[in-house]
Formats: C-alpha cells, structure tokens, sequence
C-alpha cells in the first residue's frame, strides 16, 4: 500500500517558504570539529550576573505561574522609562506595551494583526531572514527593495515609494542592520515617515540592536516626528543584555494597535516565561554598566575584523550597528554560496551567504564579530590561508 506524504496536508504558504539560509550553513558545522563560527548573531556573553540572580531568585520565590497577558506591570513601567529615557519616546505600560517571547513573537504578532491576505509589505533588504517569512505566514506579500553600500546600506526613499501600490499595508525596516551592521541616519527615516504618512501605511520597526551602537546615535523611528501614531516598535532584551536564550522581547504601539497583537498573543502564548520577566526588569533597571562594557569589547572586535577583512582584500563597509561586518567577496571570484561553503570545508570557518538576507545581498557574506577577540584573530589567519589559494 503507497502512503500518502504528508507533505500535501500542508499549507500553500509553508510548503513555499524557504529555509533559513543561516540554519543550513549551522547544521553542516554541527557535525564538525574545530570550527570558528562567524555566523550565529548571538553574544558570546554569558548573561551579566545580577540579572542570572534575580531569575534564579525568581525561581526560588515560586514564581513559576501565568503573568497578565502583556506582562508584568514592574516590566512595562522599566520599559516605559527606559525608552522615555534613551530616546523620548513615551508609552503607556498599562495599554501599550505587551511582553514577548523574544522579538520574533513580536514580529509574528505585528504581522498578524495588521495584514489581510494578500496585503504588501515593503521590506528593504538585506535584512534579518525571518522578516519576509513572517509576511507571508500571515498572509502577506513581502516587497524587497535592495539597499546598497554605496549608499551605506540605507534605502533609497524614492525606491520605496516607487513600489508603494494599492495593496501596500506597511514599511518594514530594521536599523541597527542585521546582516549589514549598518545605522539608517535621521535624514533617511525622516523621509520614509514622510512617505508612510502621505500614503497612510504602518510602519513597523525592530530595534533589537538598539544599544549595540558604535560613535553615532541609534535613532529610534517612533521619536520622529508624527510617527509614534501609525508605528509598531519592536524590542528585546537578547543582544543588548545578552539574553537570548531568556527568551523575552516587546512591542510597543498605540493602544488601538497593541490592542490587535495582544489579542494574537493571548490566543497562542498566554504570556511570556515568567522569571525571564523577572530577570528582564533588573536588565533594564541595572544592567547599564554591563551593557557598556559589552559594547566596548563589541567595539575592540569590530575594529579588528574589519581591518582584517579589508587587509585581505575582501573589502567591508564600516559597520556601526550591531556585531556583523558584510565583506564583498568579489575579489575570490567566488559567488557567495561557493565562498561560504569553501571556506567552511577548507579552513573551518563559518560565515553566512548574503544571499541568505534577501535581494541585495549577493556577492557578499555576513561575519559576526559576537564571538572572542582570539577567535576572531585565528579566523583571520586562516582566511588569509584560504585567501592566498583563491583570491
């Protein structure tokens, strides 16, 4: 008897999406020894230690039962000040925030509120992998507009408006950039709010690397003038505090709009864990001095790989966001599939395709600089090796 693949009881939009081009070059070095991986966007830090006491305190306390919805109150309010803080921007705790699991609960949620089936999305590339599949697991249609380095890895606002059709729903960006490490200037979001408000879209804006920053100011998109009333903002607690396995984020919006995303997210979570709530408030209330040492070391390690990329002739924009430099490998003469997995097999460092972050990336590769100083050196070493035979 021939069984039926279950494949086919699937649904269009998940049969069609693609695999992350990051997951496939990590399950390949899963299985190998020795490998300097410059590819997973993940600190290297071990969570700072009085945010580690204050979840296992937690624990201790028997804190181990459902939270409100949008979170703990406590949580809501250290956010609410600490945006007001950094960049001006006010929200209120009780009706505008909601605690998520990470920035990719958040990212789901937002897209799930706002899009009918069909509605666009106008999303600059490249950019974090799940973006453009999260617009099409709701429903949506992802629009790639391609930034370039000549323009430092900004959008070009009238290549935006160009593609702004009947069905545009919203403008998705993500600044400070994953993959290109770059930090969109005030003048550039000033222009896309303009074009957001003439045409009447949401914007939504992840702002996870907000802290990670490297001499320029982050610009937070809903400070800008008129923006804080059509904005989704997307944050966390992952990179800045190095919690990414603590699993918390937040969105922040209007409440007419907060109101749509806490609806998805009682439905499919409930509510964030709740000790990583806990530990998330001493983050954010005393975590500074420890956010500022983690950016100093960030800082010391971007320098040396850029340095060294341009040094061996893959030249890189000077990222000043995140912890990922973008070298173009044109000079191998490889594409940026071929370069990546050459190199991983030949000299066992793991990078990432450009590709991999959508139209606009190709012929370039994502190396994070979120991994130690003497690791990143030997990397080095070994590209010049792999350099000398290829370039």
């Amino acid at each position: 008897m021939t069984l039926p693949s279950p494949s086919r009881f699937l649904s269009h939009r998940v049969a069609g999406l693609k695999p992350s081009g990051i997951r496939k070059f990590f399950d390949i070095v899963a299985t190998m020894k020795d490998v300097i991986s410059l590819g997973i966007g993940e600190p290297d830090f071990v969570t700072p230690q009085p945010i580690l006491d204050a979840g296992i305190a937690s624990l201790r306390a028997g804190n181990t039962h459902y939270t409100s919805n949008a979170g703990i109150i406590e949580l809501r309010r250290a956010v609410c000040t600490h945006l007001e803080k950094l960049y001006g921007v006010c929200y209120d705790p009780a009706t505008e925030i909601v605690v998520t699991v990470g920035v990719s609960e958040a990212l789901y949620l937002a897209m799930t509120a706002i899009l009918e089936v069909g509605d666009e999305v106008i999303i600059p590339t490249p950019c974090f992998v799940a973006y453009q599949a999260e617009v099409i697991m709701a429903g949506g249609v992802a629009v790639e507009i391609p930034s370039k380095v000549e323009n430092h890895f900004m959008p070009d606002p009238k290549e935006i408006e160009a593609a702004i059709t009947p069905r545009t729903k919203a403008i998705f960006i993500g600044y400070p950039n994953n993959p290109t490490g770059a930090v969109a200037s005030r003048e550039v979001l000033i222009e896309i709010g303009k074009i957001a408000e003439k045409h009447d879209l949401v914007m939504i804006s992840d702002e996870i690397y907000d802290r990670l920053v490297y001499g320029t100011p982050h610009i937070s998109f809903p400070a800008l003038p008129g923006m804080r009333d059509r904005t989704i903002l997307l944050g966390g607690f992952s990179k800045d505090y190095a919690m990414t396995g603590w699993r918390i984020g937040y969105a922040c919006a209007p409440a007419e709009l907060l109101t749509g995303l806490l609806r998805v997210h009682q439905y499919t979570i409930m509510s964030a864990p709740t000790s990583a709530q806990d530990a998330a408030l001493v983050a954010v209330e005393q975590g500074e001095d420890h956010v500022a040492a983690m950016v100093e070391e960030y800082d010391r390690r971007r320098k040396l790989i850029v340095n060294g990329l341009n040094e061996l002739g893959l030249k890189t924009f000077e990222p000043h966001g995140a912890f990922y430099a973008f070298p173009n490998i044109s000079a191998s003469g490889m594409d940026e599939e071929t370069f990546s997995e050459l190199l991983l097999h030949e000299e066992k460092v793991a990078v990432v395709p450009g590709s991999a972050f959508g139209v606009g990336g190709e012929g370039f590769v994502r190396c994070s600089y979120a991994t130690a100083y003497e690791k990143i050196e030997e990397a080095l070493v070994r590209m010049e090796r792999f350099m000398r035979r290829h370039g």
